[in-house]
């Protein structure tokens, strides 16, 4: 039997509750397109725009509004480079595996952020706290392999500050969490 960790039933909650109100707003926006199967990318794009990824169930609804099968609408998203099909994390990390970062062993920096957060590039950890990607070219040969982690530009990336990055952020998430448990600290108390 699984013992669930204390918080996880009300996250999952919480992102129950957060895709079903995605799908909503997506059926809403939706409505205002045309039918036709012209109109599936600009829907498809629309959905990307507006919530960063296409869920899943979304293919249905646009499926069932342009009159077509979803796995038409699946392989047409599949098809394109564009289209995510995971809500990205907090925290972005996209790890490029350009020819001067691949010569370099960006392909070993990739595979220990997939290791120390248990998802695959594409992918987002259950938390919704980290995503992974794999980008063509950053533009910082000089610096590789190179991965940007919210919009940070880390050069020169060795496995062991992929361990770093990861755990610097999970020490400022449990200070956040102690700090919201706690209250502010009062200077004068200290």
């Amino acid at each position: 039997m699984h013992d669930a960790k204390p918080g996880e039933d009300e996250l999952r909650n919480d992102v129950a509750a957060e895709d079903e109100a995605v799908l909503e707003d997506i059926a809403a926006g939706i409505a205002d397109f045309d039918t036709g199967r012209g109109r599936l990318i600009p829907i498809l794009q629309m959905i990307q725009e507006t919530h960063t990824y296409v869920p899943g169930p979304a293919m249905k609804l646009v499926a069932d509004h342009l009159g077509l099968a979803t796995c038409e609408v699946y392989g047409v998203a599949t098809f394109y480079n564009q289209f995510r099909f995971n809500p990205p994390g907090k925290h972005q990390i996209k790890v490029c595996l350009g020819t001067a970062c691949h010569v370099k062993g960006g392909d070993i920096i990739l595979e220990n952020f997939e290791r120390k957060l248990g998802i695959r590039a594409g992918e987002t950890t259950s938390d919704r706290e980290f995503s992974i990607d794999r980008v063509a070219c950053v533009g910082c040969c000089a610096l590789a392999p190179v991965a940007l982690v919210d919009e940070t530009v880390h050069g020169h990336v060795a496995p062991s500050k992929v361990e770093g990055l990861i755990l610097g952020f999970q020490i400022e998430k449990e200070r956040a969490e102690r700090e919201k448990n706690v209250g502010p600290q009062d200077p004068a108390s200290l």
